[in-house]
Formats: structure tokens, C-alpha cells, sequence
């Protein structure tokens, strides 16, 4: 009998067996009537399934049945009593009626057990549920008779229903494998019953029968650690080896693991020589491919393009060889893992012609992608010396187009900072011919290797038409740097003798303001004449010091103005001359003269005047040098008018404008001290006519 089709009634537990054991260590069956109307079929069936459950040797120590009347009618008790004569007779050791507070006639039910007796076989006894415990151990009843045993019915009847299908369903599967392996052996592998099997159904029974086995060796079958102790107290569950469920599980596990272990075998022999035939087929079509189609390709692909464009083009040939060489190597590689399986597996009749296979396809697969690594690496190689090469010529362009344009800077600066980046640019070129000299001696290397595309042959790939390509590149390269180097050395003097013409039409410009200040200081510094002969000697002197000065600059000028002057005829330069420089220089230097000359004949004439003053003034004369005096009385009068009178006239330049020497108070302080000598002269002048009329008279 099977627990799924009688479910509904064993969900109602009408019976069951708690785990529990009495005192000869015979099973607790326990039956608990509610107030509603029990079925007796519902309840016999129950019974013969639960007495199915234990061996013959748990049978035979006898059952202790519990009715527990608390909530029913004496009659269907009785009932109850009297259909275990019929269901199990012979195991019934002991059954335990609890009776309820309120207990029934204890005459009628005394009389009627006991009159019973004798037929029924087994004893009755009527027990409250507070003194079931003088026949059974606490820890052996359950919690509605005040025992400490958990038992959980709808756990051990889910567990059961999954023994059941574990038992069923290996059984099933393990006469399957029997019938499977013993056709084999009969030479009938290929029937319909081998071609439908399917492996993985192996996997389901074996797994839910570890878990089981687990749970019993656990003693967790029924949702519990265990509800108490009997005896030693050990935890004990009606699943327990006493049951037959481990010994079952444990006996039906081992022949499931033998008999699809041997089928595994049976499988693993006919799919090893499948799975090699296979991989023989795969490995011929790999290598058929590679040293055929696969060696033309690369057999046709020699060039390496003239431009970037050619090469990328080349390139993108090259990325559609190997991608349809990829789908090849994949194939390889799944099939070396194949056999790598294979090899592991040992078996020595297939090591030899599999390490055959394999040494083929792996020679085959390895010099390929030598080749196709060799292509790559050249084309890599093509493309950054075709893109160099295109760097440098336009690098050259650009140098070539700075050289050709004309070159106006607004000043020196600007020419060296041209001239800067001239020689920047003229040194980036210089990397970029080495960078393509280096790319270029590379790709030279690579090409003059030796290269296979014949298994076994050496053939030496045509490069004349690129070597030549290669090295034309670099010397048209090395050409036009070496032009554009030519024309530099040129630009650069060209820029030199710019500089120096800036140089000196800026020096000639600051000698012109040079110039300029002297003027202007000899105009507004220069106005002292000298309080006497001796500092009007001194000043002379510091004013033809100060001359000589301006005269200098004014030849310094010249000369840079004629510096420029051959500069512009030596590079050229129509449209620059030395412009209004020269004039203003000669402007300057003209008003500088009249000013100087002028300077000059007021200091000449005040020396004239302080030295005649100072004759006159020294100690009086004898008699004789009276009428000398006399004349030099008028010299000084004489000269000091007309020094007066040049203090107020201005200095007339060539251009007719006017400058006067200093400030008029500066022009005054020197008109009244030469007033003050003129005075004193004439007080002089007066006492000595007086002194001549006294020795007149006399």
C-alpha cells in the first residue's frame, strides 16, 4: 500500500504511530477519536498502512495502542477495541483506553472487557491520561497525554510520501539500468529503450535519496531533533533503521551508484570512440583549411601599400583574413580541449594516435598564426612609417611655406621670435626624418626575414618593389630637409642682418634723443657766465667737454644711419630707409651748434669782461698808466653792453624759431651781477678822473 492513494484519509490522522515505545520497547500506535462519527474503513485503512511500515522484527515485540476516548462515545470505542482483534491480533500487547472525567459506566465497561478477554487476545485497560505514565515513560507519549515526544503528522507524512516516491522511482529507474547494461553486454545497445534514456534522470533519485538517508541518519525524519528518550534515551523516529527506511535508502542507493556506474562505463566507451571519429573528421577539416585556402590568402598578401591609405586598406584585408582564421582557431581550440579531456582519461589503446592528432593540429594551428602574427606585424610596421613619412612631408610643407613668405616683422623682437621658431620647427623636422629612419630600418628588417607559406618550404616573398618604396620615401625625405635646411641658413642671416638693421635704426633713434637732451640741457642748464674771469675759464672748458660730447653723438648717429643704409641694400629693402631719422639728427644737431656757438661767444665775452674788470679794479696805478686805464675803462663799458645786450636776445635755430638760455629771472641774475662789475668799474672810473684833475691842478 502506498501513502499518496489513501492521502486524504491519512491527513486525518485518525492513527498514528507517534515514535514512541513502551517499556518492552514495543511500538506506541496511537488512535484519537474526536466527537464527530469515525470511519471504521477510514480507520482500518490507516491501520494496515501504518502496520506495513515496521519490520517483522518490531512486529513481533508486540504494539501498545492508545485510544484516547477523552472525546468520544463509549460504543465507538468499544468499536474501535474490538476491529484490533481483527486488524492486528497477534501484535497487540497492550491497549491503553483513556478515558475521559466524566468516564462511562464502569460496571458495563469493566463486564464487557473482561467477558472480552479471553476472544479478544490482548489485555484492555481503561487509564485516565494522568496515570497513562505507570505503563508508559513520559518522554515516550506525545503532548495531548502530558508526554514531552513531538511528533509532528503532517511533517512525517510529507517525509513519507517522499521515502515512498524515492523508493519508487529508483526501483523503476534501477531495473532500467539493468535492462540497459545487460543489453550491452548482449551486443544490443542501440535498441529503443538505450536511445530514449536520458542520464540527468539518475541525478533526481540519487539526490532526494542522499537528502533522505541524511535526515535519517540525522534522526530528523519526522521535523523533530528527536522528542525524548527511551531506555538510554536516545532520540528514536518511526523512520528509523527499525522501520526499514535507512537499510532501504542505504540498499537502493548502492545499487543505483553500481548499476549507473556500469552504464556510465557502457556510455563513456561508445562516446569515446564517437567523440574520437568526431575529432579526427574536425581536425583533417582544420588542417585541409589552413594549408590550403588559408595559405593562398596570406600566399596573395605581400604588399605594403605607398600611402596611409593603401595600408589601411591593406589592413582591413588582413583584419578579414583572420577573422575567417578566427573561426578555424576556435574549432582548434575546442578540439585540443577535447582531446586534452581524452588524454586525461588514460586509456592507453587511443593515448598514441590521440597525442598524434593533436601534435598535427597544433602545428598546423601554430605556424598559421605565426604568419598571420608575421603579416600583422609588418602592416603595423607600413602604417606608422606611411604616417610618419606623412608627418614629416607635411612638417616640411609647412617649414618650406614659413621660408617662402615674405618676412615683415614689426620689430626685433619679433624677428627673433620668428627666428625661434624657425629653429623649433627645423628641429622637429630632424626628429621626424630619425623617427622615419628608425620605422623604416624596422620594416627593412622585417621583410628581409625569411617567411614560410609553404609547410615544409621556405619561399622567399618578392620585396624588391617595397624595399625600394621604402628607401625612395626616405631619401626624397632626406632631400627636401636638406633643401629646406639650405634655405634656413639663408633666412636666418636674412633674419640676423634684420636684427642688426632694427639695432641700428633704434640706436640712431636714441642718439637722435640723446642728442636732443643735451640741447635741451645746454638750453636750460648751461646759463651761468661766471662771477669772474677764472670760473668763466672753467666753464669754457666744461662747455667744449660738453661739445665734444654732443659731437660724438652725432657721429655715432651718422654712423649707425649709414649702417642702415647698407643693411637695407643688402637684404634688399626698397621700402625701408633710414625715413626721418637723418633729418632730425641734422635738425638737432644744428640747433645743438647755434646753441653751442652761441653759448660759446657769451662765455668768450664774459671772460673778455671779467678779465678787463679785474685789470681795472687791482690796485691804483702810477701816473703815468692813468690815460691806459682810460681805454680800458671803455673796453670793459664796451664789452658789458654788449653782454647785456646779448643776455636778452634768444638763440635763433635755422628753422627760425627762438630759444632762450634758462628762465628770465636766470638771465637777470646774470645781467645785474655783470651790472654790479660794470658799476663798480665806473665808481673806479670816477675816482680816478677826480685824482687825475688833482694832480692836474697840482
Amino acid at each position: 500500500m502506498e501513502a499518496f492513494k489513501i492521502l486524504p484519509v491519512l491527513k486525518k490522522k485518525l492513527a498514528f504511530l507517534s515514535g514512541g515505545k513502551d517499556r518492552r520497547s514495543g511500538l506506541i500506535l496511537t488512535i484519537p477519536l474526536c466527537t464527530e462519527q469515525t470511519s471504521m474503513e477510514e480507520l482500518s485503512a490507516t491501520l494496515d498502512y501504518l502496520l506495513s511500515i515496521p519490520s517483522e522484527k518490531c512486529k513481533a515485540r508486540g504494539f501498545t495502542v492508545i485510544v484516547d476516548g477523552r472525546k468520544s462515545q463509549w460504543n465507538i470505542v468499544k468499536t474501535v477495541v474490538l476491529m484490533l482483534q481483527n486488524v492486528i491480533p497477534a501484535e497487540v500487547s497492550l491497549v491503553c483506553v483513556v478515558k475521559p472525567d466524566e468516564f462511562w459506566d464502569k460496571k458495563v465497561t469493566h463486564f464487557c472487557f473482561w467477558k472480552e478477554k479471553d476472544r479478544l487476545g490482548f489485555e484492555v485497560i481503561l487509564v485516565s491520561a494522568n496515570k497513562l505514565t505507570r505503563y508508559i515513560e513520559p518522554c515516550q507519549l506525545t503532548d495531548e497525554f502530558g508526554g514531552s515526544l513531538l511528533y509532528d503528522h503532517l511533517d512525517w507524512l510529507n517525509k513519507r510520501l517522499v521515502f515512498e516516491k524515492f523508493t519508487k522511482e529508483s526501483t523503476s529507474l534501477l531495473d532500467e539500468l539493468i535492462v540497459i547494461n545487460e543489453n550491452e553486454k548482449g551486443s544490443q545497445f542501440s535498441n529503443g529503450l538505450t536511445l530514449d534514456f536520458c542520464p540527468k534522470c539518475c541525478f533526481s533519485p540519487l539526490i532526494t535519496g542522499h537528502e533522505l538517508l541524511s535526515e535519517l541518519q540525522q534522526r530528523r525524519f519526522n521535523g523533530s531533533e528527536g522528542g525524548g528518550g527511551g531506555g538510554g534515551g536516545t532520540a528514536w523516529s518511526p523512520m528509523d533503521d527499525e522501520l526499514l527506511a535507512q537499510p532501504q535508502v542505504m540498499k537502493l542507493l548502492d545499487s543505483l551508484r553500481e548499476q549507473y556506474t556500469k552504464y556510465q562505463e557502457v556510455c563513456r566507451q561508445r562516446s569515446k570512440r564517437s567523440q574520437l571519429e568526431e575529432i579526427q573528421t574536425k581536425v583533417m577539416q582544420v588542417v585541409n583549411w589552413l594549408e590550403g585556402p588559408g595559405t593562398e590568402q596570406l600566399r596573395t598578401q605581400w604588399g605594403i601599400g605607398d600611402s596611409i591609405r593603401a595600408s589601411q586598406t591593406l589592413q582591413q584585408k588582413h583584419e578579414e583574413i583572420e577573422s575567417q582564421h578566427s573561426e578555424w582557431f576556435a574549432v582548434y581550440v575546442e578540439l585540443n580541449q577535447q582531446i586534452a579531456a581524452l588524454l586525461s582519461a588514460g586509456d592507453e589503446e587511443d593515448l598514441m594516435e590521440l597525442k598524434g592528432l593533436q601534435q598535427q593540429l597544433s602545428d598546423v594551428c601554430y605556424r598559421q598564426a605565426s604568419q598571420l602574427e608575421f603579416r600583422q606585424n609588418i602592416l603595423q610596421s607600413a602604417h606608422e612609417f606611411h604616417m610618419t613619412a606623412q608627418d614629416l612631408s607635411q612638417q616640411l610643407d609647412g617649414l618650406l611655406g614659413m621660408l617662402c613668405a615674405d618676412v615683415t616683422p614689426a620689430d626685433g623682437a619679433a624677428i627673433q621670435q620668428t627666428l625661434k621658431h624657425l629653429e623649433e620647427k627645423l628641429k622637429s623636422v630632424e626628429c621626424a626624418l630619425q623617427s622615419l629612419r628608425e620605422k623604416g630600418q624596422v620594416l627593412l628588417d622585417q621583410m628581409s626575414t625569411q617567411t614560410s607559406f609553404s609547410y615544409g618550404k621556405d619561399v622567399s616573398i618578392e620585396n624588391k618593389e617595397n624595399i625600394d618604396h621604402i628607401h625612395s620615401v626616405m631619401e626624397d625625405m632626406q632631400l627636401r630637409k636638406q633643401r629646406c635646411e639650405d634655405m634656413v641658413d639663408v633666412r636666418r642671416l636674412k633674419m640676423l642682418q634684420m636684427v642688426q638693421l632694427f639695432k641700428c635704426e633704434e640706436d640712431a633713434s636714441q642718439a637722435v634723443e640723446w642728442l636732443g637732451e643735451l640741447l635741451d640741457a645746454l638750453l636750460k642748464t648751461h646759463i651761468r657766465l661766471g662771477d669772474d674771469s677764472q670760473e668763466t675759464k672753467v666753464l669754457l672748458e666744461k662747455h667744449k667737454k660738453f661739445v665734444d660730447v654732443a659731437q660724438s653723438t652725432y657721429d655715432y648717429g651718422r654712423q649707425l644711419l649709414q649702417a642702415t643704409v647698407v643693411l637695407c641694400q643688402s637684404l634688399r629693402c626698397t621700402t625701408r630707409s633710414s625715413g626721418d631719422t637723418l633729418p632730425r639728427l641734422n635738425r638737432v644737431w644744428k640747433q645743438f651748434t647755434v646753441t653751442s656757438d652761441e653759448r660759446q661767444h657769451r662765455l668768450e665775452m664774459a671772460s673778455a669782461f671779467h678779465t678787463a674788470a679785474v685789470k681795472i679794479l687791482r690796485e691804483s696805478p702810477e701816473l703815468a698808466e692813468l690815460m691806459v686805464d682810460m681805454e680800458a675803462y671803455e673796453e670793459v663799458e664796451t664789452v658789458g653792453k654788449g653782454l647785456l645786450d646779448r643776455l636778452t636776445v634768444p638763440v635763433i635755430f635755422p628753422d627760425g624759431s627762438e630759444q632762450f638760455f634758462g628762465s628770465p629771472g636766470d638771465m637777470a641774475s646774470s645781467a645785474e651781477s655783470i651790472r654790479e662789475r660794470m658799476k663798480l668799474v665806473e665808481e673806479k672810473r670816477f675816482l680816478q678822473e677826480e685824482l687825475v684833475m688833482v694832480l692836474l691842478n697840482l
